[in-house]
């Protein structure tokens, strides 16, 4: 009975957010909410700060990332529908970056000692508590198993489940409003579009769905010499927490120290592309994200 209430309150505080950046066109042009996004500019006017970006679409970017990890995955799903908010928009939503502060230590040694049953102790020798990466969805930190093997050890953020499902229950909320007061957007398909972002964010929240996508890659390309996939730790990997094989690199993009440690850019290039082809055509399993 409440649930509309909580969504309209959790709308306005969107769209203040939203209005903070100067972001509000998707909801003017959705035409659902115009009293909220009159309020949410009434209210953002003093908080604005007269600091925007030149583009509407890194306004958009600015306010998604400001929003935090649902709407974060919600823009980087949208920035390939280019004829939901146009080319330009897109193009500046693909580049909003999955970088969230890190959650403590605490919070995620008590998530790997939940998730598996052991203290951290008995798992590794060695946890570092300061992470590597941290992401909307999850943190990375470097540790060594008590078998002396160097791993990166993947913790899911703590309340990140309950948080998308607030957070998906009101777009799916805003998708129906949107097909039952707006007829033309139907050819958008918004209920579609939500339910595909909710199954998709779901899996990447189940890490043993990862791992076992990972060993499944592993196993595809065991013949090419020129692929080293990282070994999943099963006895250290859950729903919340998968333990990988640590492998160290240099980043793709970082070309000069890339030539300094004897390798040719051009050959890698040449390789990844094969492997890439190898992965389409022969195995019809391929990495989407391949930075």
């Amino acid at each position: 009975m409440l649930e509309p209430f909580r969504h309209v309150a959790r709308l306005l505080a969107i769209a203040r957010t939203l209005a903070r950046h100067d972001a509000l066109f998707p909801l003017d042009d959705a035409r659902i909410a115009p009293i909220v996004t009159l309020l949410a500019r009434a209210l953002a006017k003093k908080d604005r700060g007269g600091r925007t970006a030149p583009r509407a679409g890194q306004r958009l970017a600015a306010a998604l990332d400001e929003l935090g990890p649902s709407f974060i995955k919600l823009g980087q799903a949208i920035s390939v529908r280019s004829d939901i908010l146009g080319e330009e928009v897109a193009e500046d939503l693909s580049a909003l970056q999955d970088r969230l502060p890190p959650f403590g230590a605490a919070e995620a040694r008590a998530t790997i000692e939940r998730e598996l049953g052991k203290p951290v102790a008995s798992l590794f020798v060695r946890f570092d508590d300061k992470p590597v990466a941290a992401a909307s969805i999850a943190q990375v930190h470097y540790a060594e198993t008590t078998a002396g093997e160097p791993v990166a050890v993947k913790v899911l953020r703590p309340g990140i489940e309950a948080a998308f499902e607030r957070d998906i229950a009101l777009l799916e909320w805003l998708a129906g409003l949107a097909e039952c007061t707006r007829p033309s957007l139907r050819r958008l398909k918004p209920r579609q579009v939500v339910a595909t972002f909710r199954e998709t964010v779901r899996i990447e929240m189940d890490l043993r769905m990862e791992a076992a996508a990972t060993s499944e890659f592993a196993e595809s390309l065991a013949d090419d010499p020129n692929v080293h996939i990282p070994k999943v730790d099963w006895l250290r990997t859950s729903r919340r927490v998968m333990t990988l094989e640590r492998i160290e690199g240099i980043p793709v993009d970082e070309r000069e120290n890339l030539i300094a440690a004897g390798h040719d850019p051009d050959e890698i290039v040449a390789r990844a592309a094969e492997t890439f082809f190898v992965q389409v055509f022969r195995n019809c399993f391929f990495h989407a994200d391949m930075h």
